[in-house]
């Protein structure tokens, strides 16, 4: 029957490995761009790799986007502005100004009807040319023009720049005129001390910006994306040739043709075909490397699931931003998937997921072999530069070395292909810059990841260290021997794991909470007692074996009432493993031989730990205990009793689950005697002086 179980249990997992790649090579097949693909890969200023290339069609050759730049410049400095200009306003201007003349127009009044008559005239002519809120020189949209045209209506008429008055412009000619017939006829002076010239002038042309704005997308409208002809069978590379920029034009226009067309004459079934082995290659790899390296990820649901969910979604944002044309594939940014990953797991893990996901991508993305090389190298960056992540400075830093990555990286390709620093495309910066700002978004999505997944963060484990959390409040108040009993536990955990490798802050937060189940109870525990107060004494040994090992069911059971991650309750049942209560047990023996003793009885429930910090906390905690219990603590005592203590874990087969290696337990030998040395404040004995 347990032969069934175990076969069951096997079949079971082989299973649930096939379900969730298949689910995963579905969705994969789904996302990725089932029309064929250009066969050729090329790089400008490297030599072409393949046969002679001929012309299997006739096609267009596409203009380059400089090409295409310089065209759409030379057609909007030819465009000329519009500009509305208002016929009312000199009209309003002349009848406030023989408003202001207030004369009837006589004989003795000659040189103010002079004075009018000519201010009129000149008004009229300024404001038939047109007059400018501020000078031309200041107006983006004059640049480098000659000319504008004003509207009026649907009437258009053309006027030279220099033609055109601004305000102020406009005003130093009339005031001119006003103060030349004022010397001329100087009877009238006194009745035109009023008069401010000012007040006659006002702009009275306006930019049309939407007729301009249709003009010009005219105008751009009509540019050719393409220049000349390739008729079938020309020549279009030789094989060795480099690649130069005339080369690379017509390779990439024979590639958009290529793909404007695909699907024309090619077996479609052949091309699904081609897709689903890549995908299922590239799934296979992750596969063997999770097998061999990180079977603890095959074998829990939660883990793989999300490998494999992020690694999707990260794969669907790539292609779906790839299919806007005014975004660029670099917006996205593929170093948070490492550097989850690499929060979650490890670096390992993190840069081979990377690096296959990569893969994949690059296959459909421009400029395939630069995307992934550009990729990977920033993905490499982000995890060696974010190897922790307890501190925000930790994560403004990957970002800027991730950007820093990308333009190095990117400078150094334009430089093999152009040969010139003048040819960079600084327009690259800006999705550098958006891709690498984006990074910051680890810290909102390791959180909302923790939760769905039941993972647990650096930054968490930090969190859940404060003496102030509730639960450590709780056990400082009730049971302050065992909160310092955890304390030192913590201390000494933290510097073994430092020595031996591992992380420091999931097996500090496991020490301070590997005993939290003695708050049920805290008196029945030596740490807690008062001198000469011992509960124990009044119950026999089986009752008291059986309230002891209740405090790792209690400890287990209120961490999961306060919501505590998986990583920190394998710490509390496991800290003692399946050995026994060892007092009781023997003390049961020896004061009850006749009676058969049923062991069961005096064994913790377990399981063994699984992981090295688990299993450094076991150690630590049952040397840290047995060392308060000698007598003459002396080098030699210590080191024997950590040895032999050890030793037994050893022999009993506690630590056969966990990754310790012989040479880990040395240094963990080492380290406890150093400690517990300095904890007891141990002394060298001194020689004796024989001299009298």
């Amino acid at each position: 029957m347990r032969k069934f179980h175990q076969k069951l249990k096997r079949y079971t997992k082989i299973f649930y490995w096939i379900f969730v790649f298949m689910i995963t090579a579905v969705l994969l097949y789904l996302i990725l761009p089932g029309e064929p693909k250009f066969k050729y890969e090329y790089q400008k200023g490297f030599p072409w790799r393949h046969e002679n290339l001929v012309a299997p069609f006739d096609f267009a050759i596409i203009k380059s986007a400089q090409e295409i730049e310089e065209e759409t410049a030379a057609q909007l400095k030819a465009i000329v502005p519009y500009f509305i200009i208002d016929t009312t306003l000199l009209t309003n201007k002349i009848k406030e100004l023989k408003s202001d003349f207030d004369f009837t127009i006589d004989s003795s009044n000659s040189g103010k009807l002079v004075l009018f008559n000519v201010l009129k005239k000149e008004l009229e002519t300024i404001y038939t040319k047109g007059i400018l809120q501020r000078s031309v020189e200041t107006y983006d949209v004059l640049t480098d023009k000659t000319e504008i045209k004003k509207r009026v209506g649907t009437t258009v008429s053309t006027i030279g720049i220099e033609n055109i008055y601004s305000e102020k412009t406009a005003y130093n000619k009339v005031n001119g005129i006003f103060q030349i017939i004022r010397e001329e006829y100087p009877d009238p002076n006194p009745l035109l001390l009023g008069i401010s010239i000012e007040k006659y002038i006002s702009s009275n042309l306006q930019f049309d910006g939407e007729t301009t704005k249709r003009e010009i997308s005219e105008a751009t409208r009509n540019i050719s994306p393409t220049r000349g002809m390739t008729q079938i069978g020309e020549r279009i590379i030789l094989e060795g040739e480099i690649v130069d920029s005339e080369k690379f034009q017509a390779l990439e226009s024979l590639k958009a043709s290529f793909e404007k067309e695909r699907g024309k004459g090619i077996n479609s079934h052949m091309v699904s075909i081609g897709k689903v082995v890549l995908i299922l290659t590239l799934l296979s790899l992750i596969f063997m490397f999770l097998y061999i390296y990180r079977r603890d990820i095959l074998n829990q649901f939660s883990k793989l699931s999300f490998l494999m969910l992020f690694l999707t979604g990260m794969i669907f944002i790539s292609i779906l931003i790839n299919s806007f044309p005014n975004l660029h594939i670099y917006l996205v940014p593929l170093a948070i998937f490492p550097i989850i990953v690499r929060t979650f797991f490890d670096s390992r893990t993190a840069i081979f997921l990377l690096i296959t996901s990569t893969l994949l991508i690059g296959f459909y993305a421009p400029n395939n072999y630069e995307f992934i090389l550009l990729q990977v190298i920033a993905g490499i960056v982000a995890v060696f530069s974010l190897n922790k992540m307890h501190r925000r400075s930790h994560l403004i830093m990957a970002t800027l070395w991730v950007f820093l990555s990308y333009v190095l990286v990117f400078a150094a390709l334009n430089l093999i292909h152009e040969g010139s620093i003048l040819s960079f495309d600084y327009n690259m910066l800006k999705w550098f810059a958006l891709s690498s700002l984006l990074i910051l978004l680890v810290y909102p999505l390791v959180y909302i990841f923790e939760k769905i997944f039941g993972f647990i963060s650096d930054v968490t484990l930090i969190e859940l260290s404060d003496s102030n959390q509730p639960l450590l409040r709780k056990l400082a108040e009730e049971a302050p021997g065992t909160f310092q009993h955890s304390m030192q536990i913590a201390n000494l955990s933290e510097d073994v794991i430092f020595k031996i490798g591992g992380n420091p802050f999931l097996v500090r937060a496991g020490a301070l909470y590997h005993d939290i189940g003695k708050i049920a109870k805290p008196n029945f525990f030596i740490e807690n007692q008062a001198m000469g107060m011992n509960p124990h004494d009044q119950m026999n040994y089986i009752k008291s074996a059986e309230i002891i090992i209740d405090h790792v069911r209690n400890g287990v059971k209120m961490a999961k009432k306060h919501k505590l991650p998986e990583a920190l309750i394998e710490f509390i049942a496991t800290h003692h493993g399946t050995t026994k209560a060892k007092y009781f047990y023997l003390k049961q023996k020896q004061e009850n031989p006749d009676i058969k003793l049923d062991e069961n009885t005096f064994i913790y429930p377990g399981p063994l730990p699984k992981t090295k910090e688990a299993a450094v906390v076991m150690l630590v905690d049952g040397i840290e205990a047995a060392s308060r219990s000698l007598k003459d603590k002396t080098i030699n005592n210590l080191s024997v009793l950590i040895n032999k203590m050890i030793d037994q874990k050893i022999e009993d087969k506690q630590l056969d689950q966990s990754n310790l290696t012989f040479s880990d337990i040395n240094i963990i030998k080492e380290t406890l005697l150093n400690k517990l040395l300095n904890i007891y404040h141990v002394r060298i004995e001194y020689p004796n002086d024989n001299k009298k």
